[in-house]
């Protein structure tokens, strides 16, 4: 089973998906599924000095524009473990620019997290997280000489066309 492929990440409710989390908040490892065999891959460690401020993984049966998986970022109160699926709901997103490409961020809460589930809009979201993420996301490659632009967060509605616009292409590459 791989989890990219073999994942249905649909769930019942318009907005909320499994999310595929490869990297806990708090660290300073970057972990990615090794495209070939589904495992989980050291990537790098941060060469700054950074922790990720939110755990991070991917949607399974996406294809974002960048030719990877599209990104979710999932709010919890603890850490979740790499290769833990998660129900999330979407709440909005964030597009970079990194090396060219747009590299779109959704936002989601771990809906079975009872300190975060309320949270349904990016005006629900913490004002403070936001400014942490956008900072991180902007800053993260930049020691290494790799400038990253990341353009104001998107409300859900954006979201939820970025998250379909990838279904779409994931479908039509058929892998």
């Amino acid at each position: 089973m791989h989890p990219w492929h073999d994942v249905d990440p649909r769930q019942k409710n318009e907005g909320e998906v499994l999310a595929l989390i490869e990297i806990p908040q708090g660290s300073r490892a970057k972990y990615e599924v090794h495209k070939a065999s589904g495992l989980l891959m050291l990537d790098r460690m941060l060469a700054a000095s950074m922790v990720f401020p939110i755990n991070y993984g991917f949607i399974p049966q996406t294809l974002a524009e960048d030719g990877d998986p599209l990104d979710i970022t999932v709010m919890s109160l603890l850490p979740l473990e790499p290769l833990c699926l998660v129900k999330a709901r979407i709440v909005g997103s964030f597009t970079m620019i990194d090396r060219g490409q747009a590299d779109d961020k959704l936002l989601a809460v771990a809906i079975e997290d009872p300190t975060v589930n309320h949270i349904r809009t990016l005006e629900d979201w913490p004002e403070h997280l936001l400014k942490e993420m956008a900072h991180f996301f902007a800053r993260y490659k930049e020691i290494e000489g790799k400038p990253v632009t990341v353009h104001d967060p998107k409300g859900r509605g954006d979201a939820l066309r970025q998250l379909e616009e990838s279904f779409l292409r994931y479908m039509e590459e058929k892998f």
